[in-house]
């Protein structure tokens, strides 16, 4: 048993203590929360470290060291520890990303050896809510994408990315990532959108992120000629539905500060900014 004050990487057998610091927080931790209830801790199967941070012997903190680097329930002292071990590891990640307050924190640190950075985001309000909204009908043609519809679906894919965070997802691996990424997830049902009659993609979103306590709605786009044609609340509202009957009891998401149409559409469905998340893009 660990009694001092310490980090190191946790393994599979911390597995227990690991998801009870997550629940603290079960929305703003959804998305690590779901790959861990999925892969456990081993490295190879999580897409990364896990490391944690002890006080008296208690993991209090967490940091899941992957693709993204994310700080978890993080301490000030913990925010020091997790840079010292980032900054000894060198970059691996792509962003950055977590509750604005511990994420600012760690990048104040990092800054010095990781930066410059391409873009960082440090307020992007977090939204929840846990009912139907009572004055947006939901869209009844927005449904599932079905699995022979992955060639149709995938270029509004990369196109939302691309907008989203600056580069394509094509870069480097061609896409094979991303595309698996998005099988998953029509795999899975999580994939939601309208088609027009020529079978275009008129509004997607997914549920990226799904524990049996909060689901995380993501990648939220309306192809450019239907913007501000009044497709994206109740389009928005209804794959809301099938998030809160099929999925989990609290749906989240988060979103760009600087977009106003998307923050006062996730507001007409019934969201409401609970916390705000910071995200730092190389």
């Amino acid at each position: 048993m660990l009694t001092q004050t310490t980090s190191r990487v946790l393994e599979p057998s911390d597995l227990d203590a690991a998801l009870a610091v997550l629940d603290r927080e079960p929305v703003a931790n959804a998305f690590v929360t779901a790959r861990v209830q999925i892969a456990g801790l081993d490295p190879w199967r999580l897409g990364g470290e896990m490391w944690g941070w002890y006080e008296g012997g208690v993991l209090t903190s967490l940091c899941y060291a992957g693709a993204n680097l994310v700080p978890i329930c993080a301490t000030p002292r913990a925010v020091r520890a997790f840079a010292d071990r980032a900054r000894r590891a060198g970059r691996r990640c792509s962003s950055v990303v977590g509750p604005a307050g511990p994420t600012a924190a760690l990048w104040r640190l990092l800054e010095p050896q990781w930066g410059p950075a391409r873009e960082v985001r440090t307020h992007q309000p977090l939204m929840v809510t846990d009912r139907m909204p009572a004055t947006t009908a939901p869209d009844p043609h927005v449904r599932r994408v079905r699995k022979d519809e992955l060639e149709t679906i995938m270029p509004a894919c990369v196109a939302m990315f691309t907008e989203e965070v600056g580069v394509s997802p094509l870069a480097g691996d061609g896409g094979l990532l991303y595309q698996a990424r998005v099988a998953e997830l029509v795999g899975a049902g999580r994939s939601f959108a309208r088609f027009d009659a020529d079978g275009r993609v008129v509004f997607k979103a997914e549920i990226g992120a799904a524990t049996d306590r909060a689901c995380q709605i993501q990648g939220v786009w309306v192809a450019p000629e239907h913007r501000g044609t009044g497709v994206a609340a109740p389009g928005m509202a209804a794959v809301l539905r099938y998030a809160l009957r099929d999925v989990a009891p609290v749906a989240s998401l988060y979103v760009n500060d600087f977009n106003t149409p998307a923050r006062r559409t996730y507001e007409r469905v019934g969201f409401q900014e609970v916390g705000a998340f910071m995200s730092v893009l190389f």
